[in-house]
């Protein structure tokens, strides 16, 4: 099944080099394919995975090993984020 996987600010320099500019990255994953399955896939520290969206609607931390991804979901990621 098809997912798009968004990683934002610094997170992006864990996407392959041509979805960098993007920030985005269309995959073909296993059905039953959760949210930590991806971060660990691209070796996303987990200490950087702080919002964690799955079609604009925040996954907490408890919930990210074992809600499923579906047909068409898009999963983006930020890290913390400061400013001033």
């Amino acid at each position: 099944m098809k997912v798009a996987f968004k990683l934002y600010a610094t997170l992006s320099d864990y996407l392959p080099i041509e979805a960098r500019q993007s920030n985005r990255l269309d995959l073909e994953v296993s059905p039953g394919t959760t949210p930590r399955d991806l971060m660990e896939r691209y070796a996303l520290p987990s200490r950087l995975c702080h919002l964690v969206l799955v079609n604009g609607v925040f996954v907490p931390p408890a919930e990210r090993a074992s809600r499923a991804l579906v047909e068409g979901d898009v999963l983006a990621i930020w890290p913390p984020i400061a400013g001033g």
